[in-house]
């Protein structure tokens, strides 16, 4: 059975794997969630992001990051956009997620971004998640 959300089927991977302390988590890849990976390791909220080949599939090796006291780092990864209901914004409505301190991911015409990005780079996109 096809799946008709990725990138929600990765946030879940995600937030299943801090529920239970794992250290690293396998995803199928794709370019878009290496992209989103990369961000999130850019950011801080991940430890890391690796694509490893397992037989014929590639898959985005995705390190977890936790704080001293074994919490995790993300708090709060969701799905904005979703196939049945798509939310643009325009460079003028960026969202602000937490008062800055979290993070919203577009899509745009200049790729994959966080908002501050999109906010300095004058576009708008696709609201992907917010991560806090």
């Amino acid at each position: 059975m096809p799946m008709t959300d990725p990138i929600a089927d990765m946030l879940t991977r995600i937030r299943n794997a801090l529920t239970v302390r794992k250290a690293t988590v396998s995803i199928p890849y794709s370019r878009v969630k290496h992209e989103i990976a990369e961000i999130l390791t850019q950011e801080g909220w991940l430890s890391g992001a690796t694509v490893e080949q397992d037989g014929q599939r590639p898959l985005l090796r995705v390190q977890l990051k936790y704080g001293p006291d074994g919490r995790p780092v993300l708090q709060h990864l969701e799905r904005v956009s979703k196939p049945g209901r798509r939310v643009y914004v325009g460079q003028h409505r960026m969202p602000v997620v937490l008062n800055n301190i979290g993070l919203a991911i577009l899509s745009t015409s200049q790729g994959i971004m966080t908002s501050h990005d999109a906010r300095k780079a004058k576009v708008g996109g696709e609201v992907l998640c917010e991560v806090y």
